[in-house]
């Protein structure tokens, strides 16, 4: 039997994928390729639990920390960079173990990503002082109007893709709807390995709650406070535990009333993440409490 090209798990936030992974890639001889859209910010190693520089000594890793909290890092810009990932990765032997929680990245992993013109920096960034000064509400009426399929489909709070759809039928002429309805050419085909961890929702719900704690005690304020005067309408600024934790160091709320909003949102993010896995990834094999040295086995005997 030979290696897998590829070894993928994703999984809720906090449910434990990132220490599976590394074990995982040891045994295998692998390298370890980031799947997450908030740990490519290079700013936030504690608030997006990146793995620690002690992690990255024992197995290599690709694709964390590669990108500035004041851009809006796109999941096309990943899908680009994963591919020259395992391209590296072949060259070198390794076996990707991709890991990681963001539905959409896998999906374009193996999917492919509707071949939207890349939008001018310009564009984008009048799209967002647009959404500043008009203010969601307001923002999303003029989208409706302009762009009515888009406009139904999304929420008046959902600001990042308001402002996406906004600025693709500014560049294209074109709604991003019909973009979305043509294909594209997946990033990784060939024997692989699909796994959804699938966490006790009682102890992930307890889960998120420590490591959220041990997030403010490892710096979680200091990493926010650095962010200074970043773009609101940016994704990192929207990160898990970011608003709350700026809103406290703005005076508006106690620190405990932060930490409790923070664990709540990413409760919520959770159970979101696991009906995503669970609608759109029914082909994939579903862990519960595995071992590493089972999920090696399983690894292997999925490709039977």
């Amino acid at each position: 039997m030979n290696r897998p090209q590829a070894v993928l798990i994703a999984g809720p936030t906090a449910c434990g994928k990132s220490a599976l992974a590394l074990q995982l890639a040891e045994r295998l001889g692998g390298v370890i390729v980031n799947a997450d859209a908030m740990q490519v910010y290079r700013e936030l190693r504690v608030v997006s639990a990146r793995p620690s520089a002690a992690d990255e000594a024992r197995v290599p890793h690709a694709l964390y920390g590669i990108a500035s909290v004041h851009e809006a890092y796109s999941v096309a810009r990943w899908a680009q960079a994963v591919g020259d990932a395992l391209a590296l990765a072949r060259a070198r032997g390794q076996v990707p173990v991709i890991v990681g929680g963001t539905g959409l990245y896998f999906a374009a992993l193996l999917k492919g990503l509707s071949p939207i013109p890349e939008i001018h920096p310009t564009i984008r960034a009048e799209a967002r002082l647009k959404l500043a000064s008009l203010g969601n509400v307001a923002f999303h009426a003029q989208l409706l109007a302009r762009d009515p399929a888009m406009g139904q489909r999304l929420e008046v709070g959902d600001s990042q893709r308001l402002v996406r759809a906004w600025e693709v039928i500014e560049a294209t002429g074109q709604s991003l709807d019909e973009w979305q309805k043509l294909k594209g050419t997946p990033v990784l085909s060939g024997p692989m390995a699909r796994f959804v961890l699938k966490p006790n929702r009682d102890w992930l719900k307890a889960q998120i709650g420590r490591r959220f704690e041990q997030m403010v005690a490892q710096g979680a304020l200091d990493e926010v406070r650095a962010l200074g005067a970043i773009d609101e309408t940016l994704p990192a600024a929207r990160a898990l535990g970011v608003p709350p934790l700026r809103a406290h160091l703005r005076g508006e709320m106690r620190l405990d009333t932060a930490i409790d909003r923070a664990v709540t949102e990413t409760r919520q993010y959770a159970k979101r993440q696991m009906t995503w896995f669970r609608n759109q990834m029914q082909d994939w094999l579903v862990v519960e409490g595995a071992t590493p040295e089972a999920v090696v086995a399983m690894t292997f005997n999925s490709l039977r």
